[in-house]
């Protein structure tokens, strides 16, 4: 499904690079390779993760394996690297510590993922790896970073060392585990979330979580989205729940009613259907991210994920 080349053979590797510099850019990215592509990627695993639990039976491969080891690697990092005691609550300095780590190894890292006859691939598919965690200057995270994370795996998807029988492995496993560290960066560094909309935006920090996670839910017998908001809910499902962890991760982080810290969140909680929420965030996520320049001037374009239109 991802396919849309022959394997390797076909590309002509480079370093990825920015191609929207300015709004009348957007449009470019719209009618890019990279944008059906990239959003081809989200729905498919949208599809295929449709009304199944994260603890379901699944294949895990051997490059689901190797990428759950990078994740491991990059979770040790942190707990080698404390936070530091600095006078500004926010943006703890050791995250670039901690990201300095990231970037001199990242090849390295993505080397591994890959066969002897790939690897002229690792230096373009290492950039979106590096993206994908925050940025080292302002200490910030949020969703082109996440969306940088999925264009990693978009991309090994596109040399082939994934592939369809990956897909419930690589939300589940790959992408959850993501998350969870994603999470910890946040906390222990404090870092700041990049271009949040505050009250008025989903969350502070994710969005691909809550369009797979209510995916998940479709046609629940029993769990309606009135009920993610209740504790005993979230407290007993969220195991097998990825938008369930989601809200349990808000609530640890903020106090104060739901509805207040998290009005968008509570809007959909009225939406009688899982399969209506899926679709309008969906749609939500075209508006609010992909199509938001500030988001989508940080994405890095190269023969993987081409700025190049797509044919008609």
């Amino acid at each position: 499904t991802y396919h849309t080349q022959d394997a390797t053979s076909t590309f002509n590797f480079v370093v990825p690079k920015k191609e929207i510099n300015m709004v009348p850019d957007m449009g470019k990215w719209k009618r890019s390779q990279a944008y059906a592509d990239y959003i081809g990627f989200v729905l498919t695993l949208n599809e295929g993760v449709k009304r199944k639990k994260l603890t379901c039976e699944y294949e895990v491969s051997e490059t689901v394996e190797k990428l759950l080891g990078l994740l491991d690697t990059l979770n040790n990092w942190i707990d080698e690297t404390p936070p530091v005691d600095q006078p500004s609550r926010f943006g703890n300095q050791a995250f670039r510590t901690w990201y300095t780590k990231l970037d001199k190894n990242a090849e390295a890292l993505v080397s591994a993922l890959l066969p002897a006859d790939k690897q002229a691939a690792v230096p373009e598919i290492a950039v979106y790896l590096k993206e994908s965690v925050g940025n080292q200057t302002r200490i910030d995270y949020g969703t082109g970073h996440e969306a940088a994370f999925a264009a990693f795996l978009c991309c090994l998807c596109k040399v082939e060392v994934l592939g369809a029988g990956d897909q419930l492995a690589l939300v589940f496993k790959v992408f959850d585990r993501y998350l969870q560290i994603m999470r910890k960066l946040q906390k222990t560094y404090r870092m700041e979330p990049a271009g949040s909309q505050g009250v008025w935006g989903l969350d502070d920090f994710q969005f691909l979580p809550f369009i797979w996670g209510s995916s998940q839910f479709v046609d629940h017998p029993t769990l309606e989205p009135r009920h993610f908001i209740d504790e005993k809910v979230i407290n007993d499902n969220h195991q097998d729940y990825m938008f369930l962890e989601c809200i349990k991760f808000i609530n640890e982080m903020k106090t104060g009613p739901f509805a207040e810290h998290s009005n968008q969140l509570w809007n959909i909680s009225a939406v009688p259907s899982w399969a209506k929420v899926n679709q309008g965030l969906i749609k939500m996520y075209k508006a609010e991210c992909l199509e938001k320049f500030p988001v989508i001037q940080h994405f890095k374009f190269g023969s993987l994920l081409s700025i190049a239109p797509v044919n008609p």
